[in-house]
């Protein structure tokens, strides 16, 4: 059972900001705190944004991998016809494919078809731009390094895959994406799910290429982003009435 007498132990959730990594989330909270134990379930790539559980305090961090397996929910732009080594934004857009599907764009029944193959339980083949390790090496330093590496497909289970709604903007600072398909994507899938790696097998169902644009993680498990707050508005003299135990968070421990 989690020690809830410390005062100073508990959860708080974070909506992050882009730009950053998880472990800044972290290291902000630190500077803020003063605690030094404090740990976060479930990294964020630096482009994306979003919910984060972040835990205070040793009682609490202890609890953390409890929160790690739950499903995520997100809401993601997936560009269509262009991709980039990363998968994101993080990286510059390598190659245009416009001609997959010609100057008409895909049809949303061809898209939401495309979803549904990709809903339930698949394999998924990780990028080479994460931090696995394959061969006591993390992916990312291997594909830095031009180096090929054979990266095994998990098991993961998309529970839904979704359109928000489509779109075709005129996109500035990226020329590139002025010919290409843009659309929105709501996705709730378990632990371990690459949202990178499933833009990328979606363009290939559709016949073509694609990346991540944007992703926001809307939750976890129970827990909302609209309860969250954001990190700009954190302070010193405000952390600790946001702090909750698991009672305060209306959590059956033995559900985690």
């Amino acid at each position: 059972m989690l020690n809830t007498t410390d005062p100073q132990s508990g959860f708080i959730l974070i909506d992050k900001p882009a730009r950053i990594t998880s472990h800044d989330v972290v290291d902000v909270l630190r500077r803020l705190t003063g605690i030094k134990k404090i740990g976060h379930a479930g990294t964020l790539d630096p482009f994306a944004t979003g919910l984060l559980i972040i835990a205070i305090g040793r009682e609490t961090t202890r609890e953390i991998s409890k929160f790690v397996g739950m499903d995520k929910t997100y809401e993601a732009q997936i560009v269509l016809g262009a991709t980039t080594v990363s998968l994101d934004t993080e990286t510059e857009v390598i190659f245009n494919r416009v001609g997959a599907y010609g100057h008409t764009p895909l049809r949303r029944d061809e898209i939401e078809n495309a979803m549904k193959k990709l809903t339930g339980e698949i394999d998924q083949i990780p990028p080479m731009h994460s931090a696995i390790k394959v061969g006591g090496k993390r992916l990312y330093k291997s594909a830095r390094k031009g180096e090929e590496v054979r990266v095994e497909p998990r098991k993961i289970r998309v529970k839904e895959f979704t359109m928000i709604e489509p779109k075709i903007p005129q996109v500035s600072g990226r020329p590139v994406e002025q010919k290409t398909q843009i659309i929105s994507a709501h996705i709730k899938c378990s632990s371990g799910t690459y949202v990178r790696a499933l833009a990328r097998d979606l363009a290939a169902e559709l016949g073509t290429v694609g990346y991540l644009r944007n992703l926001k993680r809307t939750s976890i498990g129970k827990f909302e982003l609209q309860n969250a707050i954001k990190l700009k508005d954190l302070t010193a003299n405000n952390w600790q009435i946001l702090v909750k135990s698991l009672k305060e968070m209306a959590i059956d421990e033995k559900a985690i």
